[in-house]
């Protein structure tokens, strides 16, 4: 009988080693994730920087932390930049040569940057 008890207590331990482990990759992450680049290596550093700055100051409204990308961008590399911040959105864009950055912030915050011509 005691067999069985520590059986029983030690698949009680397993399950709750694999419930930690199902939450630690559920878990969000606070680094930027590319997914797709083709930026010069300057320009998406400063790309980066700015999303991740503009959804941290406003993490409650992803409207205006898109506009606060879009405005940056324009003022530092020129017009016609466009700005997509959301979840479980796709898409199918055309865009100029060097100027899209897709990226993940927070686990599942995805970020589209890039730039069109007028």
């Amino acid at each position: 009988m005691a067999d069985a008890t520590g059986s029983a207590a030690n698949l009680a331990k397993d399950g709750a080693a694999a419930g930690s482990e199902e939450k630690d990759t559920k878990r969000n992450f606070n680094y930027p994730l590319v997914k797709v680049c083709d930026m010069p290596e300057e320009l998406r550093v400063e790309a980066m920087d700015t999303a991740v700055t503009a959804v941290e100051k406003h993490s409650g409204n992803l409207e205006v932390a898109a506009k606060s990308i879009k405005e940056s961008m324009d003022k530092r590399c020129g017009l016609a930049w466009h700005v997509v911040v959301g979840e479980g959105f796709g898409f199918e864009i055309t865009h100029e040569m060097r100027n899209i950055l897709y990226m993940y912030f927070g686990g599942n915050l995805g970020i589209l940057i890039w730039k069109a011509a007028h």
